[in-house]
């Protein structure tokens, strides 16, 4: 294999992976693949990723946390937690659009890894959860919201509004009417909060 002038760092070869899946989908995408792509042996990606899986699992979680840090700068911001609220909860969806229409290839590809990743996707799970919990805290701090337990209400929240962040309903996202269903919902959701 051609020698490469760029050092190899975990971050190159989780591009290059995406770039496999993307191509190959995750039946077929191989370490030899990875390593071709990037012009090394498949040694070499797996002295940073020990195995096919770890390599699978770290690319997941990059996927992942790529809307994760956006949502924790909504959910750390000093105003008001209703306006924060909803605005996390569009940013949610609206990433979870953009990933599913700008690259249906690889959204599909990651449906597929996310089922073999349960252990990643409980952890950005649990860390979506703690945003919007950190949010309705605030909120009862405020006197904004009257709920007794934050973490609950956080997670009946999260809860509520799968259908517009849960993957399976991927193919409702873009229907005539979701964003006035998923307004509709987050108002009712605020209401509750509030009452």
């Amino acid at each position: 294999m051609p020698p490469t002038s760029e050092t190899l760092t975990a971050e190159r070869i989780l591009e290059a992976t995406e770039d496999v899946l993307r191509r190959h989908g995750p039946a077929k995408a191989t370490v030899v693949d990875v390593a071709r792509a990037l012009g090394v042996s498949h040694g070499s990606v797996y002295r940073h990723f020990r195995t096919k899986a770890a390599l699978r699992e770290a690319v997941t979680k990059r996927w992942l946390d790529r809307a994760t840090g956006m949502l924790a700068e909504i959910a750390a911001q000093d105003r008001d937690p209703e306006a924060r609220l909803r605005d996390w909860l569009a940013a949610l969806f609206e990433a979870k659009r953009r990933k599913a229409g700008d690259d249906p290839e690889l959204f599909a590809t990651y449906s597929v890894l996310t089922g073999e990743s349960v252990t990643t996707v409980i952890e950005h799970l649990t860390e979506l959860t703690d945003q919007l919990t950190r949010v309705v805290r605030d909120g009862i701090d405020a006197g904004t919201f009257t709920v007794a337990d934050p973490a609950v209400a956080a997670l009946a929240v999260f809860q509520a509004t799968g259908r517009y962040h849960d993957p399976v309903y991927a193919q409702e996202w873009e229907q005539p009417g979701a964003e006035e269903e998923f307004t509709a919902l987050v108002d009712l959701l605020v209401r509750g909060l509030r009452a």
